[in-house]
């Protein structure tokens, strides 16, 4: 006569995002040639982490929208305006994750609600992680992800542009996101 074990069930996990270790960035053309980066530095967001079942994870985060650096105080003050972010009407960028799908070993599909300057479109983030748990030297237990993903700002209402005399656009319509996070256990 065998016996079976189910596997031990694990409750789900919460996790606060550390801003001190986390990045947010992001990637456009200029001019068709080459690509600005930028990043915001006011991050926060949590994380349900289910390890018996990923699928019932969940992760909420939130950009404050005036907090962008690209290097150029002008550059940066524009997007800051109503042309962009217009960061007086819409302070934050928020996703909130709909599903979490395992893709390959360590490996994810996150879906979720994408929010940025008032308009909510759904975005998929490719994210490896998170890395194994690992303790600090004060006894936290912290885990990380990398995340990225692709949106067109004309989609949620960024269409500010300006014409070359050579042909072509100021501004790309492609945004590459970038997200290389850490969090804490709660």
């Amino acid at each position: 006569m065998s016996t079976t074990f189910p596997k031990p069930q694990t409750a789900p996990a919460a996790w606060n995002l550390d801003p001190a270790h986390s990045v947010a960035e992001f990637k456009i053309k200029h001019m068709m040639i080459s690509s600005v980066k930028g990043h915001f530095a006011g991050i926060s967001g949590a994380l349900t982490l289910d390890e018996s079942n990923i699928a019932n994870s969940r992760v909420e985060a939130t950009i404050d929208a005036s907090t962008v650096n690209t290097r150029d105080p002008q550059r940066d003050a524009h997007l800051k305006s109503a042309d962009f972010f217009d960061v007086e009407k819409f302070p934050a960028l928020t996703f909130r994750s709909t599903s979490i799908e395992p893709t390959g070993e360590g490996e994810l599909a996150v879906t979720g609600d994408l929010t940025i300057h008032g308009v909510t479109r759904s975005v998929v983030f490719q994210v490896e992680g998170p890395t194994p748990p690992a303790k600090d030297p004060w006894g936290n237990t912290r885990i990380g992800l990398s995340a990225v993903a692709k949106i067109n700002r004309k989609d949620f209402g960024l269409t500010w542009n300006a014409a070359l005399e050579t042909g072509g656009i100021l501004v790309g319509e492609e945004v590459t996101i970038a997200l290389d996070v850490e969090f804490v256990k709660a």
